[in-house]
């Protein structure tokens, strides 16, 4: 046994929060008798809303647990998908983007999903919205996922929108209602009658499209436009992506 450290066993999932020698192998975090393993989990680089169940020789710990000197704490990646509390009055989860997310942001309002984002909000602004509106945070900033204020955030893989948007929906498998929400401000829309807003549409629009929906919050009216087969092929894979992660594994 080893007196002088406490090893971690990362999920696989895990890796990418590890440098890269770490990675694939026990970690061995030095025993000091006072640290948390949540503090030690951390300190390895890993964000504690990534982590799930951990165990010592199968019994179940948490982040306050105080490791002995030469234990061994198996370190799982938090399951998919992912049950979040819901707000108050609300069955499905909400959810906050940083400023870096803002294509996502669009596209998960584009799915029905109550999505806030800002492009000008600070990490600490960013805290005190998701806890007061219990949004689930969502961020590529691992730092801003330490904050130990915060609720509940979760870190999104992938660089490109498509890849950011399935693992969203791979993790938490929300209920979707595509076309329901404005993808500029988020506010529900409603059904708007054609003369209610000719005023605002260009020639060619009024003569090709008869049907229309309107924000209820910002007035942005929308039409199934050229850009319609796109966005129905988001929403298709979408739908499909969250099928698939409900399935019991």
């Amino acid at each position: 046994m080893d007196e002088t450290n406490v090893v971690l066993r990362f999920d696989s999932e895990l890796d990418l929060f590890l440098a890269a020698g770490r990675r694939g192998r026990p970690l061995r975090m030095p025993f000091d008798g006072t640290s948390t393993l949540g503090h030690l989990v951390e300190s390895a680089g890993v964000p504690l809303p990534e982590v799930g169940p951990m165990t010592v020789g199968g019994a179940p710990v948490g982040p306050g647990h105080l490791p002995v000197a030469g234990e061994t704490v198996d370190v799982s990646a938090v399951p998919r998908p992912q049950p979040v509390p819901p707000a108050p009055g609300r069955e499905a989860p909400r959810f906050l983007l940083d400023v870096h997310l803002g294509t996502l942001a669009r596209r998960m309002r584009l799915l029905g999903l109550d999505t806030a984002y800002h492009n000008d909000m600070d990490d600490p602004s960013l805290v005190v919205q998701a806890n007061r509106e219990r949004r689930v945070l969502l961020t590529r900033d691992r730092g801003l996922l330490r904050r130990r204020k915060l609720w509940l955030g979760a870190y999104v893989r992938g660089a490109r929108p498509d890849d950011q948007l399935r693992d969203l929906l791979e993790r938490f498998a929300p209920p979707l209602r595509p076309w329901t929400r404005c993808t500029a401000c988020n506010g529900e829309l409603v059904p708007a009658d054609k003369a209610d807003v000719e005023s605002v549409l260009e020639d060619g629009t009024r003569r090709n499209y008869d049907v229309y929906g309107r924000c209820a919050d910002c007035g942005q009216v929308y039409w199934r436009g050229a850009h319609g087969d796109h966005l129905a092929e988001i929403v298709t894979s979408a739908q499909a992506t969250v099928t698939t992660a409900r399935r019991p594994h």
